[in-house]
């Protein structure tokens, strides 16, 4: 099924500079969000070892910063 989207012309540019010989703009948006999907905390749960937790808190807390200066998820 095929759906029509509006997009800026920033947001056109953008995609087509991203946009790969053979691909479709479909292709592409996929492609980039690949990845991106939710996942349960529990996939994450016992994963850790280390002893640097401070470092690892430390750098969570920046990333975040970061997301919300750009406005990532609003």
């Amino acid at each position: 099924m095929t759906k029509v989207i509006s997009l800026s012309d920033e947001a056109y540019r953008a995609l087509k500079k991203l946009k790969r010989e053979g691909e479709s703009f479909s292709d592409v948006v996929l492609r980039l969000i690949r990845g991106l999907e939710t996942r349960p905390l529990t996939d994450f749960s016992g994963r850790w070892v280390g002893d640097d937790i401070e470092e690892v808190f430390k750098r969570v807390l920046d990333e975040r910063e970061r997301a919300e200066a750009r406005g990532v998820w609003s």
